[in-house]
């Protein structure tokens, strides 16, 4: 070994004074580094194992509120609303045509004219009548006192019937043109100074047919009418009817007949109804001739222009 040397190239010994020189140092630096190798390898086996145990790996579950989904909506289907065609209490008007033969069937040739008796029956005429006894009291009243011509004392009377101011209408049912007829509030406003007219055709004269209808809106039951008039003479009856609209014409089944045929010669009557027992919505007072000695043959006399009621009352049963 050189000088130069610290090991053996033959035989691997040390030089005196080099690592190796101590002897057994090298074999203590080699335990060392092998206890350290086991140590680390069993610390490498034993987190091994930590690891590979079941569960041990598991992340720790975490649980998350969601809101619930909202519910579903249902359309909710609409209906569309219709317009009613008329309206329930209010009288529609009937079409006014233009008087001609073929639409006038007052005139020969045409349509057959409403039955209406042209000469008056004459009621039993009595002092006083016994009206159906009172249901809550179980008492008796005798009515007021009639006349021959269906009249009634005014004093016994009730008060009238407070009307709407549009209850009263023409009742046109044959389609006379409008401009023959007058303003029909003007027969129930109170003042007798004003009045429904009806113009009267001179083709046709004295007949008429036409009336003054009243809508008490709801079924009353009914005893007198009352009629105030500035051209007495003329030929009326009184009719009843039901429903919510007018009958077609004064021959339907629907009117109900409430008076005979009467000649009101006077300016005021009170005209008592047959049967007060029954509830009506409707009232007519029916025109069917105008006043006969207004209507004449002579030249210088002018057939009458038209018939008035000043004024309609309508008088409950008692």
């Amino acid at each position: 070994m050189g000088s130069s040397q610290d090991w053996c190239l033959q035989c691997g010994a040390g030089a005196p004074g080099s690592l190796d020189a101590g002897g057994p140092s090298w074999r203590s630096a080699a335990t060392i580094l092998v206890a350290t190798g086991i140590l680390v390898l069993g610390a490498a086996a034993a987190a091994y194992a930590a690891l590979s145990k079941e569960g041990a790996h598991k992340p720790r579950p975490v649980t998350v509120a969601v809101a619930p989904p909202p519910a579903p909506v249902t359309p909710v289907p609409t209906t569309p609303i219709t317009p009613t065609p008329t309206t329930p209490g209010v009288l529609t008007p009937t079409p006014k045509v233009p008087v001609t033969p073929s639409a006038n069937p007052l005139f020969t040739g045409s349509a057959k004219p409403p039955k209406i008796p042209l000469t008056a029956p004459t009621p039993k005429s009595s002092s006083t009548t016994t009206t159906p006894s009172n249901e809550s009291s179980g008492t008796t009243t005798p009515s007021p006192s009639t006349k021959s011509s269906g009249g009634t004392n005014p004093e016994h009377l009730p008060a009238a019937i407070v009307l709407d101011t549009n209850a009263a209408t023409t009742y046109n049912p044959y389609g006379y043109p409008a401009s023959e007829f007058g303003d029909p509030s003007l027969a129930i406003d109170g003042d007798t100074s004003t009045a429904w007219t009806a113009q009267v055709n001179p083709a046709v004269a004295p007949k008429m047919a036409e009336g003054l209808v009243i809508d008490l809106k709801t079924a009353r039951r009914l005893a007198v009418v009352g009629m105030v008039t500035s051209t007495p003479g003329m030929s009326v009856q009184v009719y009843g009817a039901n429903g919510h609209t007018l009958p077609a014409s004064i021959t339907d089944p629907a009117w109900v007949q409430l008076s005979s045929y009467l000649v009101e010669n006077k300016r005021s009557k009170h005209i008592k109804l047959r049967d007060s027992t029954k509830a009506f919505r409707y009232v007519t007072l029916w025109i069917s001739k105008a006043p006969a000695a207004s209507v004449g043959t002579a030249p210088d006399r002018v057939p009458p222009t038209h018939v008035a009621v000043n004024e309609l009352e309508l008088f409950p049963a008692a």
